[in-house]
């Protein structure tokens, strides 16, 4: 008795799409403080039946202490040696959506990590969106300036040029987060897929 194969979806989804090509790779999204890469990364992670894995929330476990206490006490250049020893470890340990926080893509080494176990999406985000959605907040180191907006001004020119070398970049503005997530993916599927078709190859035997 003969078996019949049985055929292949004609229209697979996005997201199954995306999931087959990404294999073993992580998704980082990268990009300045209040771009929205945590509550993005969460909806994509879900889309994408992957973990989701903050950098920030992982530095402060491994060291016991918030980033704001790191800064006071350890300094920057402290957190940045443990920020780059966490996100390698999070890219080694599997396929993952990572948040990564606003200097972590500086990092030439951790730029290099990232190139080669994951794909990059930088959320740019303009500079009154970005205070918009931090002034509000007080776990921000960088910001305890006599004036934010200008820090804010000052790190974006230092890393717009670096933020630039991801795979992608997405517009974050004020829309609904699922419309960002949507973007992502489609850019995703688009440079992981390119137009090769989504059908499955026919069965031979």
């Amino acid at each position: 008795m003969s078996e019949t194969a049985v055929p292949a979806p004609t229209h697979p989804t996005l997201e199954a799409d995306i999931a087959a090509v990404l294999g073993p790779r992580s998704i980082v999204l990268v990009g300045m403080m209040g771009a929205g890469k945590s509550t993005i990364g969460r909806r994509m992670a879900a889309r994408l039946h992957l973990p989701f894995t903050d950098a920030d929330t992982e530095i402060e476990t491994a060291a016991g202490m918030s980033i704001p206490d790191i800064f006071e006490i350890h300094g920057e250049a402290y957190f940045r040696d443990g920020e780059a020893r966490v996100i390698a470890r999070i890219l080694d340990s599997g396929p993952v959506v990572l948040a990564t926080g606003g200097g972590a893509f500086m990092r030439q080494e951790t730029r290099n990590r990232i190139r080669e176990r994951a794909v990059s999406i930088w959320l740019k985000a303009d500079p009154d969106v970005i205070m918009r959605r931090v002034r509000r907040r007080a776990d921000r180191p960088l910001l305890q300036t006599a004036d934010p907006e200008a820090t804010v001004n000052r790190l974006l020119g230092e890393r717009e040029p670096v933020y630039r070398n991801a795979d992608l970049t997405i517009a974050s503005r004020d829309v609904p987060h699922d419309r960002i997530v949507e973007e992502c993916l489609e850019a995703l599927h688009a440079h992981l897929c390119g137009a090769r078709p989504a059908d499955e190859p026919t069965r031979t035997d």
